[in-house]
């Protein structure tokens, strides 16, 4: 669990302080596509992003943990209605957030669920989410790209946000998918998002808040990664509301910044 390394001299206390902040900042809530789960949700996203940097005392980037993306909730909702993909099945969540899949691949029967997330403070949620659950997932927060622990599924939402983190990201999933693993990832495709090698197993517009990404739609691609580039098939569409001009100067990040208005 590496608790004990997180924070040196204290940690118990500071890990103590940050769980009290987690519960008080963020109360449960139910994701929307999967309501057999709960999470620590969080609301607005700037006050919520200087609360985490006036506790932790210093600029940290967005608290992705603190919300159910569209990209995390469609995979989830995936294993939770094809729990074949994971059960018996070695399962790690890479990029986690808040553990919404490292959850449903626990509720689904993995034998075992890591879910690796470097932000020390998402992983104190991920803890909290997975007691709140009654459910058993490691949380790690070492860097796993260039690993391989023997997954048997390496799943993940939306990590290609950033070209420089899709390249490196991209590459190691490759190799695991070409060792065997079974890769699945939800993907809202963004500027960087993977292209090929994708074999395309459902496709829906999920709801998200206008106050995180600018719209209060995103159409997410879920897919498993095949490492044999190919024209992707087409792929079943689930009714919802289309956002307008989804892509129109579409920001590297996947969180929208809105803090240069602040007053």
């Amino acid at each position: 669990m590496e608790r004990a390394s997180e924070c040196g001299a204290g940690s118990d206390a500071r890990i103590e302080s940050w769980q009290q902040f987690i519960r008080r900042a963020a109360p449960v809530g139910w994701p929307a596509l999967c309501p057999e789960l709960r999470l620590h949700l969080g609301g607005a996203s700037v006050p919520l992003w200087e609360a985490v940097e006036q506790l932790l005392g210093r600029q940290v980037p967005p608290p992705y943990w603190a919300w159910a993306w569209p990209s995390g909730q469609l995979l989830a909702r995936h294993l939770l209605d094809h729990p074949e993909w994971v059960r018996g099945r070695r399962v790690l969540d890479f990029g986690a957030g808040s553990g919404l899949v490292a959850l449903a691949a626990a509720r689904g029967g993995a034998a075992a669920v890591t879910a690796g997330e470097i932000d020390p403070l998402g992983r104190e949620a991920v803890r909290l989410n997975a007691a709140l659950n009654g459910l058993d997932v490691e949380v790690t927060g070492r860097d796993l790209i260039g690993s391989d622990e023997g997954w048997d599924v390496v799943v993940a939402g939306d990590v290609c946000y950033e070209q420089p983190l899709a390249q490196r990201v991209g590459a190691w999933l490759q190799q695991l998918a070409d060792r065997g693993a079974t890769v699945l990832l939800a993907d809202q495709a963004r500027p960087h998002s993977l292209s090929e090698g994708l074999e395309p197993l459902l496709r829906q517009c999920v709801p998200t808040s206008r106050d995180l990404e600018g719209v209060e739609a995103r159409w997410v691609t879920v897919a498993r990664l095949t490492g044999l580039p190919r024209r992707p098939p087409a792929v079943p569409v689930i009714p919802g509301n289309d956002p307008q001009h989804e892509h129109a100067g579409m920001p590297d990040s996947r969180f929208v910044d809105t803090r240069s208005v602040r007053v």
